[in-house]
């Protein structure tokens, strides 16, 4: 598997993404269809999408864009390759060319996948590849309660 960057998905990749974020994501925040998810994609300005994969088959995507004058990123794996250090590598890929990184985490182990079981953490992960947990901003939506993490080079 290699790690790919990318200012542009194609359609088969855009699908393979979205099956990802449904398969890995509490499903509150899931896409219906691939129109959702493309007008997500949409909204975000300056995109880089980084990409694990190998010849025909994505195991995990991240993202990284600007909002409010800052770095943002999202990053998805497969849970197959949990505990295998992908995630850190595709996470060095983002912080390469980066002076810092901002994100949303959610911080809590309550909510339920697609597949009926419960989405873990990874807060923890975030602290050990050296993101500050910012405890006093949080975002709580009607479809997600988290926490502001960031990473500063």
């Amino acid at each position: 598997m290699k790690i790919s960057s990318t200012t542009f998905l194609n359609s088969e990749q855009k699908h393979q993404i979205l099956h990802l974020w449904n398969n890995e994501y509490p499903e509150k925040l899931a896409y219906q269809n691939i129109d959702s998810f493309e007008s997500y994609l949409e909204k975000l300005n300056e995109v880089n999408h980084f990409i694990l994969a190998d010849e025909d088959k994505i195991y995990g995507w991240a993202i990284t864009f600007i909002r409010e004058h800052e770095t943002w990123f999202a990053i998805i794996l497969s849970e197959n390759l949990h505990g295998q250090g992908w995630g850190t590598k595709v996470l060095n890929e983002l912080k390469q060319n980066k002076n810092e990184l901002n994100g949303w985490v959610i911080d809590h182990s309550n909510d339920k996948k697609l597949n009926g079981n419960f989405y873990k953490s990874p807060l923890e992960f975030y602290i050990k590849n050296d993101f500050k947990v910012l405890s006093d901003t949080r975002l709580e939506l009607e479809i997600m309660s988290a926490v502001k993490i960031k990473w500063t080079k």
